[in-house]
């Protein structure tokens, strides 16, 4: 399970960084939201699939689930989700102020 969740994650790094080099704003930042998709599911991965009954001090159980990885996920997509809407404004104000997209024509020229 491990190997098929590391393609994904190689996947989405690479679909990611793709998006990101593409000249269309919206893109960039769609580019930037699957790459943190992606390092949610690296930092599941790399805490270790397994399974195990819920962290609970009343059952007898000898197998548990770490539940750290799995706050440290929460917390990550808290922050993602923060960070994609602040981009998501700021590309609709970039495009509602300069009419356009792309980011050769926002770069502007050399004399300026």
């Amino acid at each position: 399970m491990e190997i098929l969740m590391s393609i994904v994650v190689g996947v989405l790094f690479m679909v990611g960084t793709y998006m990101i080099l593409t000249k269309s704003l919206l893109r960039v930042v769609l580019g930037l939201i699957l790459m943190s998709h992606g390092a949610h599911l690296l930092l599941l991965t790399m805490a270790g699939l397994q399974r195990g009954t819920p962290p609970l001090l009343s059952l007898g159980s000898e197998a548990y689930a770490d539940p750290l990885p799995q706050a440290l996920i929460l917390t990550a997509i808290v922050i993602s989700f923060g960070v994609t809407s602040f981009l998501l404004v700021l590309a609709y104000r970039t495009y509602k102020e300069h009419k356009t997209d792309d980011l050769d024509q926002l770069r502007g020229s050399a004399d300026e």
